[in-house]
């Protein structure tokens, strides 16, 4: 029998709690699991997103973080649909990429960027939870994969050409059954379902348990997060509302439309037939509320 305890959501872990050194690693324990690496963090390193404001917005979270490999990894919580997340992706690791390279340096310079996306909304289509993504190269008349030099694994310290260019993961929360069949499933389970299983053994996830406690946060902080709770609540309600209106309002009109479209083939039907039997374009006109001129072209069709 295995038991639940109520655990804050990973986006305000993110914001209040995994900026400490000393849970780097609970991040480390996610992001080694899903990296299948063993994962060190060297430091917190700022974004755009990951400072409190007055415009602090709770439907997305950001964290940016510098491993002791010198990769930068950027983890993203979003809420809110958006269509073109998937462009944003490309954008956010392009501008770590120039923020990080300095003036005059090198190509070789460039920063390996690691994007991980955790989405509460449908993204794309596909039945999978988790996605990855890299960069390759193969060619177009034999698909033989291009591969680096000797020398050039040598000065980039690098085996494969897509360990230069950024990777992205992608977490559909939404599609996760809820059936943790390996430790990255605990992991999605916890961000799902804001519970952590007795019989769970994930790296990060033992003190994620008692770190992320609710009733460890200080009175201020358990209400400010309860208003965080309420707040995604309401977003996720206007989101849904404004979907279900926009999509009745699109149905309404095409009904609309399609019953105005029917009517008018009928209409251009019933003018053929009675052209054809002699009744004049004024009468058909009468009857069907086409014009002359319309009604002239479909007896030249």
């Amino acid at each position: 029998m295995t038991n639940s305890r109520r655990l804050i959501s990973f986006d305000w872990a993110m914001k209040k709690l995994l900026r400490s050194k000393a849970n780097f690693d609970i991040l480390e324990g996610f992001l080694s699991e899903l990296l299948n690496d063993n994962l060190s963090i060297l430091e917190i390193l700022e974004s755009e997103s990951n400072q409190e404001t007055e415009n602090d917005k709770y439907n997305r979270v950001d964290l940016k973080v510098k491993t002791q490999t010198d990769e930068i990894i950027i983890i993203e919580v979003q809420y809110d649909r958006e269509y073109d997340y998937l462009h944003r992706l490309a954008y956010g690791s392009a501008k770590v990429i120039t923020e990080h390279l300095e003036q005059g340096a090198p190509y070789s310079d460039v920063v390996r960027v690691i994007s991980v996306n955790i989405v509460y909304f449908n993204l794309g289509e596909g039945d999978d939870y988790v996605y990855h993504g890299t960069t390759q190269f193969s060619g177009i008349h034999n698909h033989n994969p291009l591969q680096l030099s000797p020398v050039q694994k040598e000065l980039y310290k690098k085996t494969h050409v897509h360990e230069i260019y950024p990777e992205y993961y992608l977490i559909k929360v939404d599609n996760f059954d809820d059936i943790a069949r390996n430790s990255l499933d605990e992991w999605v389970y916890f961000l799902k379902n804001e519970e952590i299983k007795d019989n769970f053994k994930a790296k990060g996830l033992k003190k994620a348990k008692v770190e992320l406690d609710v009733m460890r946060l200080t009175e201020d902080d358990r209400q400010a997060y309860e208003k965080h709770q309420d707040d995604l609540h309401h977003q996720a309600s206007m989101v849904k509302s404004n979907y279900d209106a926009g999509t009745l309002n699109g149905l309404k009109k095409g009904i609309e439309q399609g019953i105005e479209q029917g009517a008018m083939k009928q209409n251009q039907e019933n003018a053929k037939a009675m052209k054809k039997a002699g009744v004049t374009s004024s009468i058909i006109a009468d009857v069907t509320g086409l014009s002359i001129t319309d009604i002239n072209l479909l007896s030249k069709s």
